[in-house]
């Protein structure tokens, strides 16, 4: 099955928000003017586009009174063309340039972030790549528990301590581990309390610093995991830890079971960082990279 095949499996509330409710716009043969237009912003709103919708139905209006696009079919592909254009192209799968890599990844409770890593560390050990966890999440209760039941899933080792432990502690001892072995990669769960906390970000700080006394040029990659359904309230939480945590990438998780996958295009427009990964099910497979025409195409076409 190719990925537009799976993600119109997976993106079932979101297609049936857009793509569907464009097919219901034109029932009947209904003529494209100025108020099918309106209620074409009004359903791209509803699937959490928010500014994005304006602009691209303002770019269709102007594009319809030059007599450039008359119906459906002509919405759908241009619609299709502006949409990508807001999306970043540049992201694509990881590529491991350094040996070992690191991936430090951060989040709030409740954003997906546990399955995340958990499935980053079965696409790559799928790949071949000998991969190492560190549970340095060690205030929530049973966190650690939590992730090596995942790592044992995903068949891939796991680094950890008590709980209260500290998690620069947790963090050094994984580094080591990784050294040791000569894993490929190290993915490095954070603590995931509320994003205003200070001394979350601090003890992020922390963290950091110990795995670069080891690996100078560690973290190469630090992604930010954000729950779908949040909508734009994603952005709130991302925008905090962005202003303490330099973040390069990020993994949107539980996209399958949100009728609001347009928050996407918002969420990406406003922190100006590309989507590495989205996640479309529980299940461990279902964790994709994330690609701009794929995706745009699962949720409009018909």
């Amino acid at each position: 099955m190719g990925l537009f095949s799976k993600l119109k499996d997976r993106l079932t509330r979101t297609r049936q928000a857009l793509s569907d409710g464009i097919t219901g716009l034109f029932r009947g043969g209904r003529p494209l003017d100025d108020e099918l237009l309106h209620e074409l912003e009004q359903l791209l709103y509803s699937a959490d586009l928010g500014a994005v919708a304006a602009e691209v139905v303002a770019d269709l209006g102007r594009l319809h009174k030059r007599g450039e696009i008359s119906g459906e079919e002509d919405v759908r592909t241009k619609l299709r063309e502006l949409l990508l254009a807001r999306l970043d192209q540049s992201a694509g799968e990881l590529e491991f340039d350094a040996h070992p890599t690191v991936i430090l990844i951060a989040g709030v409770n409740g954003s997906g972030k546990t399955t995340s890593i958990a499935k980053l560390a079965h696409r790559y050990s799928q790949a071949g790549k000998k991969v190492v966890v560190a549970a340095c999440d060690t205030f929530r209760a049973a966190a650690a528990d939590q992730l090596e039941i995942w790592a044992g899933r995903a068949g891939v080792e796991i680094v950890r301590q008590d709980e209260g432990a500290d998690p620069a502690a947790v963090a050094f001892d994984a580094v080591t581990t990784t050294l040791k072995q000569d894993a490929d990669l190290l993915i490095v769960d954070t603590a995931g309390r509320l994003h205003t906390q200070k001394n979350l970000m601090q003890e992020l700080e922390k963290i950091v610093r110990t795995i670069k006394k080891k690996i100078p040029e560690a973290p190469h990659h630090v992604w930010l995991v954000l729950d779908s359904t949040n909508g734009q309230n994603a952005i709130t939480q991302a925008r905090e830890f962005t202003a303490s945590v330099d973040v390069s990438g990020l993994i949107l998780a539980k996209l399958d079971g949100t009728a609001r996958g347009g928050a996407l295009f918002t969420i990406q427009r406003a922190l100006g960082l590309p989507v590495r990964y989205i996640g479309t099910g529980e299940s461990m497979e279902l964790l994709e990279v994330f690609d701009p025409e794929a995706f745009v195409d699962a949720v409009i076409r018909e």
